[in-house]
């Protein structure tokens, strides 16, 4: 299995649940992503063992082709799984962006495509298709990229998309892995079509089998085979009661009002992941355990992923298990604060699974390290 961290680009971390841009202050206490915090973060991951960071992409967050590019260099070898919205810039630029990332890293690039779930975000940023059109443009825009990457000359004239003779003189080595996600009928066509590795939010294993077999099926009908990862939260500790007690600390931290707010704005979402978290949750602070250690909590006041793992470092692992037993290879994770979060299950649960030989630390023994490389342990 593979595990990634998440890089707070949202305006900081904190320790307390972040919106996300829903509304949601993060309060005084709060660490603003700035460079040296994030290079932190991005440093411990990699020590840790992580393979490589998410870096979310919309107008609440800061870029996250320039904000990777800038922590690269803080890091070694840890992979950046940069979101990106393929219908905000040309096929060709984007090649040519992603081939010099790669490039210049040594390989260390990953791709995160994002449609764009949300109408009224993607036309302040000039683009007035609706959510089957953007899926449609996604499709054109990802099979001109792969062929530029193929070292093809391409001329391509779709119903959204055209280029004419566009070539890369310079290829990517080697091609970045596409990461994916959706659950509407178009996302799932893409998915099948372009997908490297297929991503869906924490929903209970069941379910999350279920959303399995349909894009597995789709890819096969194509010849392909996907790889399938879960993005959700964690709150990890050493004992169960300690998780949990976080757990309703975080809750504590989160008013009615906050919830109102944030909830009859994410109802109005287009997207079908996002109205399946939404159900989870149901709106109200009653009932939140929806399967054993599966919280449903963040998503009261966070758009996106919704839930967390959480429970003892075993039961978590217990959980991870079970995930992996229904197709899941790969997991994106967070918590709150990213830097503690990081610790908690790189120290707490990558090593239970490596005893389980479900997971092989990517970090040479020789350079295993359990403190930041500020020289302090970092709390927890």
């Amino acid at each position: 299995m593979k595990f990634h961290w998440f890089l707070p680009t949202n305006g900081g971390d904190g320790r307390h649940v972040v919106s996300g841009g829903h509304g949601v202050e993060h309060g005084a206490a709060g660490r603003p992503a700035s460079v040296p915090y994030l290079g932190q973060v991005a440093r411990s991951a990699e020590q840790l063992g992580f393979e490589a960071a998410l870096t979310p992409t919309g107008a609440w967050c800061e870029d996250a082709w320039l904000t990777t590019a800038m922590l690269a260099p803080l890091s070694e070898r840890l992979k950046f799984l940069v979101a990106f919205r393929p219908g905000l810039t040309s096929p060709t630029l984007a090649a040519q962006m992603a081939a010099t990332f790669q490039n210049l890293t040594g390989g260390r690039l990953l791709l995160n495509v994002v449609t764009g779930g949300e109408s009224h975000e993607q036309r302040a940023y000039g683009d007035f298709l609706d959510k089957d059109a953007r899926y449609e443009r996604c499709g054109e825009f990802l099979s001109i990229v792969r062929r530029l990457w193929a070292g093809e000359e391409v001329t391509f004239a779709g119903r959204h998309l055209r280029v004419d003779q566009a070539r890369l003189q310079q290829l990517p080595d080697p091609v970045p892995q596409i990461y994916f996600g959706g659950s509407s009928p178009a996302a799932g066509e893409v998915a099948a079509e372009h997908a490297d590795v297929y991503l869906t939010w924490g929903e209970p294993p069941a379910a999350v089998a279920k959303k399995i077999a349909w894009i597995r099926e789709l890819a096969e009908q194509r010849g392909r085979e996907l790889t399938y990862g879960l993005r959700v939260h964690t709150i990890s500790r050493d004992t169960s009661e300690e998780a949990w007690a976080e757990a309703d600390r975080l809750l504590a931290g989160i008013s009615d009002e906050d919830v109102r707010r944030v909830q009859e704005g994410l109802k109005r979402s287009e997207s079908v992941g996002q109205q399946n978290m939404l159900a989870l949750n149901g709106g109200s602070r009653d009932g939140l355990e929806i399967h054993p250690n599966l919280w449903a909590g963040v998503g009261l006041v966070r758009g996106g992923a919704g839930t967390a793992l959480v429970g003892s470092h075993e039961e978590v692992a217990d959980l991870i298990e079970e995930y992996h037993s229904v197709g899941i290879d790969e997991l994106v994770l967070s918590a709150y604060p990213h830097l503690e979060g990081a610790y908690e299950f790189g120290e707490g649960v990558l090593p239970v699974l490596e005893k389980r030989g479900l997971w092989t630390s990517p970090v040479p023994v020789t350079g295993r390290a359990s403190v930041p490389f500020g020289g302090q342990r970092a709390a927890s």
